[in-house]
């Protein structure tokens, strides 16, 4: 199902002169809900103060103020969208119902509206909807104003034009259709022309990422996905699987076999060598199983790689929350809020984001090497988490409440998977002065950095490269590969606090099998804000790179954000930064 919504900027989208930058315009305009203002323009934004006399400014009557105060100012960059409003009625006071003693206080007069936002006072990182209308007796002088802001909000670097949209109308408790209607008019004050689908069934969206031409997704700015990380995941692996090309990560039997070791016993290291040149980067390399991780059917392969560097160039990924625990906007904005997210998208911010992707090399201990590529987000997670999606696949009809309810028939089964996990060493400075690991939050110093990584032992320039592996082989209640915190209400700091948006680097989690009460004292742990859920014998975390993955006996199913996946040997890397968000970071 697509529909189209349209609109046009002032002036039939004619370049903006540069007399536009640094024209000042000073009028005197009445400010809804404010009285009298001298209203400034300059290349920044609005500035306005009152003109009102001191014993007026500000007066009572019966106990109620009729000039609230009001911001004095609003930045362009701040500024989503302008609208002249023709003929209407502009009042002093912001009381809906007013004293008869201030009715007067009621004029009507020429009007044109400024679209904003403020920043929740309640919480900082929700953006909330603002409006700033102001009124003038001369229509033309309103016009001429609403012309200027129009131009100003041209010269806004980074604005999306052309968005494609996915909705999914089944997304959490199937709220994605009232979630895009909600904030559609938003897109139509930024005069932001959206193509909207609303998928049909399971994979539609991914269908028509992978079918779409290059030539054709250049002519928008961005995708949004209005849903939930399952969706949105399914609209990213639609967008890299035939775009993103780029070496396998070592399978399980190129890492040089030992001594394993089982329990609660220290690692053992292993000095794996991957195959390939020496100019090429460790982990990237796996050319027995034919090297590139991606068909290259359709051209020459370095004609792909510019094609791709071209859209990381330009090209962003929005998400409107509408899912049931939506994590990546959780982590990317700070809050889960979908007017939120909305503005950051129509005002055009950036972050980049690690994505991982994973190879299935079996499905079962006796296929074949048939490699499977997938692309993940925010999470890869076995044994506990597999179960609990397996398990919350059967009860959809119950919404958001299934995962409650899987989570906790899966908790008292308690059941444990022997694997073998083998990752890269590797050593990262994350940490202030003070040796406190660094949050991510907006601006964030690490992401915005390139990560100073430090390996066991590295090859010399006349040599192969070699990478210092670890191994760790027991029964596992879960293993857990989070690319980024993965907070969610759930988890109020996630699954690793300090985990960045786009630093580099997998947090493994291993969590070995134990005691009933051991393990629900380490849920209670992720649960609360503040907890230590890392801080038990049974648990293992590592930040690396790359791992890979060999399960024996029973077998459970991997979660890729939010969708299953079944491997029996796997592997799995990291891109930094591989492709950029609508959005400005967590402001928490």
């Amino acid at each position: 199902m697509e529909r189209e919504q349209s609109c046009s900027a002032m002036g039939g989208g004619e370049s903006i002169p540069n007399h536009h930058q640094t024209l000042i315009l000073k009028s005197i305009f009445f400010l809804d809900g404010f009285g009298d203002v001298l209203l400034t323009s300059n290349s920044d934004g609005l500035f306005w103060e009152s003109v009102d006399s001191p014993e007026t400014d500000g007066s009572d009557c019966l106990g109620i103020k009729l000039a609230p105060e009001a911001p004095a100012e609003v930045k362009f960059s701040d500024v989503y969208g302008v609208e002249f409003d023709n003929f209407g009625v502009i009042r002093k006071s912001k009381l809906g119902i007013a004293p008869s003693c201030i009715l007067c206080d009621e004029y009507e007069m020429y009007r044109f509206t400024v679209y904003s936002f403020q920043r929740s006072k309640s919480q900082p990182a929700q953006w909330v909807l603002t409006t700033f209308t102001f009124g003038h007796e001369d229509q033309q002088t309103c016009q001429m104003w609403v012309n200027q802001i129009d131009a100003s909000l041209v010269l806004q670097d980074g604005r999306p034009k052309n968005l494609l949209v996915f909705v999914n109308p089944r997304s959490g408790k199937g709220i994605g259709s009232r979630t895009w209607e909600a904030v559609a008019p938003i897109f139509l004050r930024a005069k932001i022309n959206t193509k909207v689908i609303v998928t049909e069934r399971a994979n539609h969206a991914f269908d028509v990422m992978a079918t779409t031409s290059n030539k054709d997704l250049k002519m928008y700015d961005g995708i949004v996905a209005v849903g939930g990380d399952g969706f949105f995941n399914e609209i990213l692996n639609g967008f890299l699987l035939s775009r993103h090309l780029a070496h396998y990560p070592p399978t399980p039997s190129d890492i040089i076999d030992c001594r394993q070791t089982e329990g609660n016993y220290p690692n053992e290291a292993i000095n794996a060598i991957v195959n390939g040149s020496e100019d090429q980067a460790p982990l990237l390399s796996s050319a027995k199983h034919g090297g590139l991780g991606l068909s290259t059917s359709s051209g020459n392969s370095t004609d792909h790689a510019s094609e791709f560097s071209a859209f990381h160039t330009w090209f962003r990924f929005g998400i409107i929350p509408a899912g049931s625990t939506d994590a990546i906007v959780m982590c990317s904005t700070g809050c889960r809020d979908p007017i939120t997210s909305t503005l950051q998208i129509v005002l055009g911010k950036r972050v980049h984001l690690d994505i991982a992707q994973v190879v299935r090399w079996k499905k079962t201990p006796t296929s074949k090497f048939d490699p499977c590529v997938r692309y993940a987000a925010s999470f890869a997670g076995y044994g506990f988490y597999g179960d609990v999606i397996a398990e919350s696949e059967k009860l959809r009809w119950m919404g958001p409440r299934r995962y409650d309810y899987a989570g906790t028939r899966v908790f008292l089964r308690h059941s444990s998977y022997e694997a073998e996990v083998a990752y890269v060493d590797t050593k990262s400075e994350d940490t202030n002065a003070n040796g406190k690991r660094v949050l991510c939050r907006s601006n964030c110093s690490i992401c915005n950095t390139r990560p100073h990584l430090q390996h066991s032992h590295t090859g010399s320039s006349s040599l192969q490269d070699e990478t210092r592996w670890l191994k760790s082989k027991g029964r596992f209640l879960s293993i857990g590969a989070a690319v980024i915190s993965c907070r969610n209400e759930k988890a109020p700091d996630g699954l690793v606090a300090d985990a960045h948006l786009s630093d580099g680097f997998l947090h493994l989690i291993l969590i070995r099998d134990c005691h009933h009460a051991l393990y629900l004292w380490h849920l209670t742990q992720l649960a609360r804000k503040g907890g230590n859920p890392m801080d038990f014998k049974f648990v293992e975390h590592h930040k690396t790179t790359a791992f890979t993955f060999t399960s024996f006996g029973d077998q459970s199913v991997w979660n890729l954000d939010g969708e299953l996946f079944e491997a029996h040997q796997l592997s799995a890397q990291v891109f930094r930064g591989l492709i950029s968000l609508f959005a400005s970071g967590p402001e928490v």
